[in-house]
């Protein structure tokens, strides 16, 4: 190597020099910070391996070059690996440290809870069947898990109803099948017709079918649907009250709602206003409306001039009570539905709905109740 410079010839024939002057540095060092600029001083933009990599285009001879780079890229690794053992060793040493600073008795108790909260869905449920229980209603119950018939076709649902595309409705799907159906661009529920339930207006259906009218029975329970906001869950909670009887009509439904609504909001005075509207399953149908007060985004019931939306209901439609073999000539009836996460907020001062679900201890300490009858 005749036309080697002298630096390049001392590297080449004792790379070791360089990695040992590192070494004995880096037994010196005793801080992340210290090791941060070893690596500078050997290995940064400006540093001494970086400078010499940088000066292999003065070596004319191509052997010499490519030996020489050798030496030098194996001086890099050597600083390198030595480098990177010594930050394991900090970072050990650190993670030892802080687990010795911050360790917890797992065998200690956990922190005592005085008392139990009773969480507002629950007490709010409670609070519903009690009030219907005094109007003479019996409560229903019928499968999470519905088909197609008794979710909706029973319920006077046509065909083409939005809520039966796969962007409502969480719908149970043979394997790769719904795969298959989205990549076409296919809204339309799958061949398997197994569902969660929309309401708990099934149990309705399956009632009526397993038994003789008249009938009065509230179906309290949960429901799914693919919906998620402040004011709205996949999961929630409805309570349905269905009523078949002779010669019932829309004075006897108007008269169970208001009972029930100055029931539960514990107010004798509750404005109430029943609105038309349509569902597939009564006719005719109405939103009901209670009367409020909007003052800086609170809600105060029974005072004001304005309207807050809170249940749905209207008399039963007579293609329902044909599914079920009855003969709307002879048996008429009206049914209801109400979210009860809706109402808690109402009448409890939730203003997210979302937090019912969160699981947080301070949360259900704050809005829940110590039993199913205490106020507080």
């Amino acid at each position: 190597m005749s036309d080697t410079p002298v630096y390049f010839q001392q590297i080449v024939e004792d790379r070791a020099l360089l990695t040992a002057e590192a070494i004995v540095e880096l037994s010196k060092c005793s801080t992340l910070e210290e090791l941060e600029t070893i690596r500078v001083k050997y290995l940064g933009k400006n540093g001494t391996v970086t400078t010499l990599l940088k000066k292999l285009g003065s070596i004319s001879s191509p052997i010499e070059k490519k030996e020489a780079g050798q030496y030098l890229n194996e001086t890099k690794q050597d600083i390198e690996q030595k480098i990177e053992e010594k930050k394991r060793t900090f970072k050990q040493e650190l993670l030892t440290k802080q687990l010795s600073a911050e360790w917890v008795d797992v065998t200690l108790p956990p922190r005592p809870e005085v008392q139990g909260r009773i969480h507002p869905v629950s007490r709010t449920m409670a609070e519903i069947s009690a009030i219907f229980a005094a109007q003479g209603f019996a409560v229903a119950e019928g499968p999470e898990i519905e088909d197609d018939y008794h979710n909706f076709t029973a319920l006077n649902f046509p065909e083409n109803h939005p809520a039966r595309q796969m962007h409502d409705t969480f719908f149970l799907r043979g394997e790769g099948q719904g795969a298959r159906n989205e990549e076409k661009g296919n809204l339309d529920p799958p061949p398997s017709t197994l569902l969660l339930r929309t309401h708990t207006s099934p149990v309705q259906i399956r009632t009526m079918q397993s038994g003789k009218p008249p009938f009065r029975f509230i179906a309290p329970g949960r429901t799914f649907r693919c919906d998620s906001d402040m004011t709205h869950t996949p999961m929630f909670h409805q309570v349905e009250g269905f009523v078949i009887d002779k010669n019932i009509h829309m004075g006897h439904l108007k008269g169970c709602i208001e009972s029930f609504l100055r029931a539960f909001f514990e107010m004798d005075n509750v404005p109430v206003r029943f609105r038309p509207s349509f569902f597939p399953f009564t006719e005719p149908s109405a939103e009901v409306d209670i009367g409020c007060k909007r003052d800086k985004g609170e809600i105060k019931i029974g005072a004001g001039a304005d309207w807050l939306e809170v249940m749905g209901c209207g008399m039963v439609h007579p293609n329902v009570l044909k599914n079920c073999k009855l003969d709307p000539n002879e048996w008429q009836g009206f049914a209801f539905g109400m979210g009860v996460e809706r109402l808690a907020m109402l009448k409890y001062g939730i203003p997210d709905l979302r937090t019912f679900f969160e699981s947080d201890i301070r949360w259900l300490k704050h809005y829940g109740f110590s039993s199913l009858g205490d106020a507080s």
